[in-house]
């Protein structure tokens, strides 16, 4: 059995996002998955899409995101912070920001500041996972966690 799995529970459902254009393929002996639409993020968890959500985001994506199409994505990063477990995960690792690994002129700095404001004023923590590999493993971690504090 993996560590995500619980054996006395049902199994949980996530909720990816009708939208999504690339989406995750989790593991389907820990948890199902259904394409539906959903307020705020790209993945959730059934029966809890208005309280857990994941925004996935490659590198490039991110920093036209929170450099250039900033003021459309704080609606999202306001949504995201009324939830009671929310972040947005990032397909690369800090050092690929500090190495300028994606498009444009964009400062390193720039990026790296527009980051913590996401966490400092929405309370949204920005997770930078690596790889598409590594995200999609902490994206369905985090939401298996979620689920299962959901009576808490």
């Amino acid at each position: 059995m993996t560590p995500l799995c619980r054996s006395n529970a049902a199994r949980p459902t996530i909720v990816i996002d009708s939208r999504e254009q690339e989406p995750y393929s989790f593991d389907p002996r820990v948890i199902g998955a259904v394409r539906r639409a959903l307020k705020a993020g790209d993945y959730s968890i059934a029966g809890l899409e208005d309280q857990v959500a994941v925004e996935r985001k490659t590198l490039d994506d991110f920093v036209s995101t929170v450099i250039h199409r900033r003021r459309r994505f704080r609606e999202e990063l306001l949504k995201l912070s009324r939830y009671r477990a929310a972040c947005v995960v990032v397909e690369a690792g800090l050092l690929d920001v500090l190495g300028k690994r994606y498009r444009g002129e964009t400062r390193p700095a720039a990026v790296v500041g527009s980051t913590l404001s996401i966490l400092l004023d929405y309370g949204v923590p920005v997770v930078f996972c690596g790889n598409r590999q590594a995200a999609c493993y902490f994206t369905q971690g985090f939401l298996l966690a979620a689920w299962k504090r959901r009576g808490r």
